[in-house]
């Protein structure tokens, strides 16, 4: 189960960085839904790697190849198998780190977890498996689509710069105009030139991705062990280098008072609605209605291109220097898994309540 994600749009992942190919199976996709194969692989495309400057050298061709449950262009309900193939490995590259526990990397744990890893990479580790999550997560946008619920996210943060108003400001559609995914451009420039300078230095930088669901309905969650921004916050936190999940005004909202944070209620139009979406969307661990706002910080990427302190397998203390091809700056590349992560929650709990739901 620690590989299989979800209660009834379920995907099972498979697969290491330096292996023949990543791929899945995913159960619980609703039949009848139009498979647009063009969009699937377009966002594989914005989370492989070589795509810009800014991300590793490493060139996949990234092409999604499905073995089951499509027929004649849409979903037949039955288990959606897929494979991507990995062609562009330099196993040698890792050589150097057979023996060696990388600084912040999973190598010790999973030495001390399993008895032994797989150093290509990181194997299981590596960032490369989720590229099953972006394939899931395309095929749970295009069910989403059909219920009128969108999932856009975007670098707000790099570093010490960020965006500096809430994403209603911005015409989120212009994130993918630039390389670092922003939708302000002055600010995506100094973002940008923050990461060239870090990865010139062979160091590396973190920062934040928020995201917006649009259009979700009134009831996904539930009150007690099943909350939605629970179920949002571990998918986020299953992501690699995620240090950090806050909704609504999160953190922020903890010097306020609660005559200033809680959202009013108000008849608009004949329809409920929260003046003010403090909330993020979701009250008492359900969906409200409103759009559903979240924030993922990010590490710095953990592998670097200088040397540093670390000890061998027996302990012995060692100076490692990395090799190979390398992000400095996650973010680009994790805009796309997050907003899979996103899609792939909010179909399930979607599901879910199907289940549930006592129609009036």
């Amino acid at each position: 189960m620690s590989n299989t994600f979800g209660n009834i749009f379920r995907l099972t992942s498979f697969g290491e960085s330096h292996g023949a190919a990543i791929g899945g199976v995913i159960d619980g996709m609703p039949a009848g839904i139009q498979i647009d194969l063009d969009f699937i692989q377009k966002e594989l495309n914005r989370r492989k790697p070589g795509q810009s400057k800014l991300t590793t050298a490493r060139k996949e061709n990234d092409e999604v190849e499905f073995l089951s449950g499509i027929f004649e262009g849409v979903t037949t309900g039955c288990p959606i198998g897929f494979l991507v193939r990995n062609t562009n490995q330099h196993s040698n590259d890792y050589s150097n780190i057979k023996d060696t526990y990388r600084p912040s990397h999973a190598d010790y744990t999973y030495q001390q977890k399993y008895g032994l890893r797989d150093y290509r990479g990181g194997g299981r580790s590596s960032a490369r498996e989720t590229i099953a999550r972006c394939v899931g997560g395309a095929l749970a946008k295009l069910a989403l689509q059909q219920l009128g619920i969108t999932v856009q996210a975007y670098t707000s943060q790099v570093g010490n710069i960020r965006l500096e108003k809430p994403y209603t400001s911005y015409d989120l559609s212009t994130a993918e105009s630039n390389d670092v995914r922003c939708p302000d451009s002055e600010v995506a420039e100094q973002m940008t030139a923050l990461i060239s300078e870090v990865k010139a230095q062979g160091d590396t930088i973190g920062g934040i991705i928020t995201c917006v669901i649009k259009g979700c309905p009134v009831g996904l969650g539930e009150p007690a062990f099943g909350k939605l921004h629970a179920a949002l916050g571990g998918a986020m936190l299953s992501i690699n280098a995620a240090k950090g999940f806050e909704y609504g005004l999160g953190f922020a909202g903890v010097t306020q008072r609660g005559s200033e944070q809680n959202d009013i209620f108000e008849n608009q139009n004949g329809v409920i609605h929260t003046r003010t979406n403090n909330s993020g969307g979701i009250q008492g661990g359900i969906s409200n209605g409103e759009d559903i706002y979240f924030n993922v910080a990010f590490k710095p990427v953990a592998t670097l291109l200088m040397a540093q302190e670390t000890v061998t397998l027996d302990g012995t203390p060692t100076t490692l220097t990395a090799r190979g091809r390398h992000d400095a700056c996650v973010l680009p590349r994790a805009v796309p898994i997050v907003e899979a992560m996103a899609a792939m929650t909010i179909l399930d709990y979607y599901l879910l309540n199907q289940t549930t739901h006592v129609k009036k």
